[in-house]
């Protein structure tokens, strides 16, 4: 469902996360506001700084247009806006805009999952079978909950058709299920696959709601965006988009480097398809499992909610975070975000990315940071960007994943 132009595809799946982090993320102390041990705030990371003045020449140069913001125990150190939300109404990005999140969003899909096993009602060693109904004998038996969420289901689904208009909800998640249901195993459950699978999303998606008897969308707005106070977030469709001042719309580089509004110019048709991937446009509201809005200020929310226990009890955050893949060097998968290990601290992160859309939040639990970047153009080097957030909070040279 990514497509980021210029980025390969093991690249996209370590920057956007099949999963990630230690399990030392979810209960950790800073490590640094140890007994006795004063905190100083990176020089980097404040107003002024390397890293502001970084993103502040990428948006002079036309390159970046969103929000970024780095929070501090809870406390905003830096937060800057740059570009327009809808260029057409002149309305300018401002910290509470609500951008688009594509892959950045799944991890609320796990979260669900986490949810309805902590009460009980899942079991993550359990097959699809289990759940749910009408698919392949050997998907339905032999791919677990486990699999799906770790991303090593061993699955293969036919293309998405990526020229559809929808036009409702109804319809959007009538197709997502159907789609779902065309996975057929090609690999062995259990084993590490670096290709990203749609319906491996899609599937726990549908076993949230055969279970909790809620559409995903609905589920996740109430026990998640609801739970962090997520105030600007939700799964809105396509009409509200187009009308509502709060959402950036997604601008995407089409021949002879022209830019347009994904979502205005729907009836464009192929002459918006340049990349292999989705045009965010054509969505009625985002695939099951998959997407949503959120404002910085949410995702900081929702970033501190993953550890307080709001979400999930700290022994099922834990789960979530959790590693279970090795993707090489420091870099790990789990249910959730990717993680790598980054001048001595975690960085949990999840980016995803679609034409005209870019986004990631970062949580650095041993102290105490998060860090949000949120993008409505696809000039962005969101994966560059990422790093020197790293590398502001952490003070890790980019690419240096030794464990410091």
């Amino acid at each position: 469902m990514d497509s980021v132009r210029g980025i390969d595809r093991r690249r996209l799946l370590r920057w956007s996360g099949v999963a990630a982090a230690g399990a030392v993320a979810a209960g950790a102390a800073p490590a640094n506001a140890a007994a006795g041990t004063s905190y100083r705030i990176p020089p980097d990371t404040r107003p002024g700084g390397a890293y502001d003045r970084y993103v502040a020449e990428l948006a002079a140069e036309g390159r970046f247009s969103g929000v970024v913001l780095l929070s501090h125990r809870g406390r905003t150190v830096l937060s800057r806006s740059y570009g327009m939300a809808d260029r057409e109404n002149a309305i300018p990005n401002r910290e509470d805009t609500a951008f688009t999140l594509s892959s950045a969003g799944k991890p609320f899909n796990a979260i669900a999952v986490l949810q309805l096993a902590q009460q009980g009602l899942v079991d993550l060693r359990q097959p699809i079978g289990r759940y749910l109904e009408d698919f392949d004998q050997d998907v339905a038996g032999k791919v677990t909950i486990d699999h799906l969420l770790s991303g090593t289901s061993g699955m293969d689904t036919p293309d998405e058709d990526v020229q559809r208009v929808f036009q409702s909800r109804e319809e959007v998640h009538a197709y997502q299920e159907q789609w779902a249901r065309q996975a057929r195993l090609v690999g062995t459950p259990g084993l590490p696959n670096t290709t990203h699978v749609g319906a491996e999303t899609a599937i726990p998606a549908l076993i949230v709601e055969a279970v909790s008897g809620r559409r995903y969308w609905d589920y996740v707005e109430e026990h998640i965006f609801r739970r962090c106070g997520m105030t600007g977030s939700g799964f809105f469709t396509r009409p509200r988009w187009l009308t509502d001042p709060r959402l950036a719309h997604p601008y995407m580089t089409v021949a002879g480097g022209r830019q347009v509004d994904a979502v205005r110019h729907l009836d464009q048709g192929s002459s918006l398809d340049y990349l292999a991937g989705r045009n965010p446009g054509r969505a009625f509201i985002d695939a099951i499992g998959d997407g949503g809005f959120a404002t910085a200020p949410d995702l900081v929310r929702f970033a501190r909610a993953l550890r307080d226990g709001t979400l999930l009890d700290r022994p099922w955050a834990d789960v979530l975070l959790a590693p279970r893949v090795a993707l090489g060097g420091a870099s790990f998968g789990t249910y959730g975000p990717s993680a790598d290990i980054s001048g001595g601290q975690w960085a949990i992160q999840r980016a995803g990315g679609n034409p005209g859309v870019g986004a990631n939040w970062s949580i650095y639990p041993d102290s105490d940071w998060v860090g949000v970047i949120l993008t409505n153009g696809d000039t962005a080097p969101l994966p560059e960007m990422i790093a020197r957030e790293t590398q502001a909070i952490t003070g890790a040279a980019p690419g240096d994943g030794g464990g410091g």
